[in-house]
């Protein structure tokens, strides 16, 4: 599991039993299923008619991934692609082709298979600037539709308290305090409902899922700067510490200078050892001829 996920998760069920514990003389005042219930059926009732069936049917396998610690293999991409690169340039095109079976990622190994098919590097780079778009823009609206979740959860929230204010003004007449105040209690929990959801887990999966999508591109400009080193048959040596740099600049840019502290094995987000990036040639050194 995801530790940041694990521990929001924590964080969030410990927040809502000091809440019910200590805010209030009954706990079980905080549980209402008839207003979670129009909470809940109402938001997906709305995601339903906003979007197609498919999209929609995702969100759950969406909650999954945001829970699941992915790793992005980096060092992986790095060393796969040095190792092609090497025998790519002592012209030993069936040896490269057997290693391209072993590579475990499809963006990287259509590269490599464009590169030994000779395709004319302007044609790969479009391709494979393409493929980055058509991700970063799938897992946008991925992002997006729990956004668009997080909007409609509140609503159904404020639904819920005025059908619990129609039903308190009701039998307001009747003078009696004890029954006017539950149901007021009642109404209020369908507006505690939608803004707990909506701040507490649809819009942390949106925010995961596009952290997610700006790691996932980052590899996969790592991966094109690597194949247009290829496609210019520079050093093998050259290429991985181009990459590493890549890397590291990139992890330096979203990290924004934070110094956490080194792990057994030494490796580093994104598969780079950290250093000071002052003692390495950046992408610009053997980007594209």
């Amino acid at each position: 599991m995801n530790p940041s996920t694990l521990i929001g998760m924590v964080a969030s069920v410990l927040l809502l039993v000091v809440v019910m514990i200590f805010a209030a003389e009954d706990p079980l005042l905080f549980i209402d299923l008839p207003g979670l219930g129009i909470v809940l059926f109402g938001t997906l009732a709305a995601t339903f008619m906003s979007y197609p069936l498919r999209e929609v049917l995702r969100v759950f396998k969406l909650f999954g991934t945001v829970i699941r610690n992915e790793r992005l293999y980096t060092q992986s991409a790095i060393d796969e692609l040095v190792d092609v690169s090497r025998l790519w340039i002592r012209d030993d095109l069936a040896a490269v082709e057997r290693a391209l079976k072993n590579v475990n990622n499809p963006f990287l190994r259509t590269g490599v298979q464009l590169v030994i098919e000779r395709t004319p590097e302007a044609d790969i780079l479009d391709l494979m600037q393409w493929r980055i778009s058509r991700l970063r823009a799938k897992e946008a609206a991925e992002a997006q539709l729990f956004r668009v979740m997080a909007s409609y959860a509140p609503a159904f929230g404020m639904i819920g308290t005025l059908v619990g204010l129609v039903n308190m003004m009701d039998i307001l007449g009747t003078g009696d305090m004890l029954v006017i105040g539950g149901h007021l209690a009642v109404a209020l929990m369908t507006t505690f409902y939608g803004i707990l959801l909506a701040n507490l887990v649809f819009k942390p999966v949106a925010v995961k899922l596009e952290r997610r999508t700006e790691q996932r591109v980052i590899l996969m400009n790592m991966v094109m700067q690597g194949i247009a080193m290829m496609t210019a048959r520079r050093s093998p040596s050259l290429m991985r510490e181009t990459l590493k740099s890549f890397a590291a600049h990139h992890e330096d840019e979203i990290f924004d200078g934070a110094q956490p502290a080194a792990r057994s094995g030494g490796w580093w987000p994104f598969g780079a050892r950290k250093s000071n990036p002052a003692s390495k040639p950046g992408p610009s050194a053997a980007g594209r001829p």
